[in-house]
């Protein structure tokens, strides 16, 4: 069913994607929504610099700058995967490709020339992706220490090089003189995006689909309700994979990204208000002043791309039993809100998840956000995330743990642990062996032995579920360890760690 702008008090609609090429307004009608940024920035546009690597988010190779002005009406500029950012979603902003970044003279940005005479690059074919991630970092931050260089290039891949030429010309292009050229295209960029005229939803068709980008969270919900049979989408960190890996081409999408309400984090009365479309990077500084492991969390999700643009809605939403926050954010107590029109209701987090691929939501409604308590004798949550690799893999178990101990006996316990079960699923036999009992390694010892009748986990290619259930259980131990031996060294910290608890 088609439903009437009227309906949804919108007074207008765009129906041609707009934004800005490195500075140049592009219209776009025809072609079909899921066709990614990075297949039309080779074959449409002929800007090869930007690579195929993976089609999947992982190697980097395909990273852009994506600028668009902030609800402070500031300029905010991020690095992207191209290959998973499908184009309506770029509607109302500007992409910024490897081609741009030299002066008109041919005078390369302080990032390129760094690269180039540190030989950071030998076949070149990622090195447009490290200079794009580099660039972004330049245009909004002040010069990295090495262990923020490490967490910006963890999305960048190379084959070649080793890294450390890399991370050496990460450190020198700070030391270089400004790039007067791209500051005052960054001055102008604001402007340029002001004239744009993108203020009205977008509602966009073609090849029999239809892309929707409503501008209101009245209009959202009045769509979503309307639509049901819609995909969702936020940063498209998920969907984009089902586009590029199997041909996935819904008949209609509609879009969180240009819903400022849904972006909002606020504190009140005691919670943390995470909105659905909050991207990882807005709501890290915030989630980890609170909870500095549930940070520390944060900083291993993905990369810096997927962080720019992924959200913390999208994963809860999404229903993995491998998604991160979800264990993180149960052991903490948190709640969802789900809306459908302007009904409203609210729930535990893990009361969502019913089964693999099935969550507690009606058709028509949709995750608003999550209400994080803010813990007031300090944190107590400790997370653990194994994995093959350290910096952006998918997670083989994550276990996540808050135990609250009054006069030496364990008064309340939340165990939250995702890869163990078909959904994020709190271990609740261990819980029940640990409350009322003292806090000694004999009683965590005990309880480790109830987890084999919270579990029955699987063995896959992340690890067997004979790893699984043991890594779990001495988790926990670990966990008890770090609370009552802080001093014992009990995490490997990399000789340029960004936190000493990595």
């Amino acid at each position: 069913m088609e439903l009437p702008g009227a309906a949804l008090g919108w007074l207008a609609m765009d129906k041609t994607i707009r934004f800005l090429l490195n500075g140049a307004p592009v219209e776009i009608s025809g072609l079909p929504p899921e066709t990614t940024l990075l297949n039309w920035l080779r074959y449409a546009r002929g800007l090869t610099g930007t690579k195929e690597g993976c089609a999947e988010g992982d190697c980097g190779a395909c990273t852009v700058g994506l600028r668009e002005i902030g609800a402070d009406g500031r300029l905010e500029t991020r690095p992207v995967n191209a290959c998973i950012q499908l184009l309506p979603m770029l509607h109302g902003r500007e992409v910024v490709t490897v081609e741009h970044l030299a002066a008109e003279d041919g005078q390369l940005h302080p990032v390129q020339a760094a690269l180039a005479e540190s030989h950071g690059s030998q076949c070149g074919f990622c090195t447009p992706g490290f200079v794009m991630s580099l660039w972004a970092a330049y245009r909004t931050e002040p010069k990295p220490e090495r262990g923020r260089i490490n967490d910006l290039l963890a999305g960048n891949l190379c084959r070649c090089t080793g890294y450390g030429p890399i991370i050496e010309a990460a450190e020198d292009s700070y030391s270089r003189p400004r790039a007067t050229w791209d500051d005052i295209d960054a001055e102008m960029a604001a402007g340029r995006l002001s004239a744009l005229g993108t203020d009205e939803p977008l509602a966009y068709e073609a090849a029999g689909q239809r892309f929707w980008a409503p501008v209101t969270l009245d209009g959202f919900a009045d769509l979503v309700a309307s639509h049901s049979e819609a995909t969702i989408i936020s940063g498209a960190t998920d969907v984009g994979l089902w586009v590029t890996k199997h041909a996935f081409a819904p008949d209609a999408i509609i879009y969180t990204g240009r819903v400022r309400e849904l972006a909002e984090i606020r504190e009140e009365g005691g919670h943390l208000w995470i909105g659905a479309g909050a991207t990882y990077r807005d709501a890290h500084p915030q989630i980890a002043a609170h909870y500095p492991e549930m940070g520390e969390l944060l900083r291993r999700l993905g990369a810096e791309q997927v962080r720019a643009a992924g959200t913390i809605g999208g994963n809860i939403a999404n229903g993995s039993p491998i998604g991160d926050m979800p264990p993180a954010l149960i052991a903490a107590g948190a709640t969802l809100t789900l809306r459908k029109r302007a009904d409203r209701r609210e729930m535990a987090l893990e009361d969502f998840f019913l089964d693999y691929g099935k969550q507690d939501l009606a058709p028509g409604e949709f995750v608003e956000g999550v209400r994080l308590p803010v813990p007031g004798d300090g944190a107590r949550l400790l997370c653990y995330k194994l994995s093959k690799r350290f910096d952006q893999d998918i997670t083989a178990v994550l276990g996540c743990f808050d135990v609250a101990v009054n006069d030496g006996k364990v008064a309340a316990a939340r165990l939250c642990f995702g890869g163990m079960a078909g959904v994020p699923k709190r271990a609740a036999a261990t819980e029940a062996a640990l409350i009322g009992q003292p806090w000694t390694e004999a009683t965590v010892r005990a309880a480790m032995t109830a987890m084999e009748d919270d579990f029955t986990p699987l063995t896959d290619m992340r690890a067997s579920a004979g790893y699984r259930i043991r890594a779990a259980q001495n988790l926990l131990l670990k966990y008890f360890l770090e609370r009552t031996e802080p001093q014992t060294a009990t995490r490997l910290v990399g000789a340029h760690s960004a936190n000493p608890r990595a």
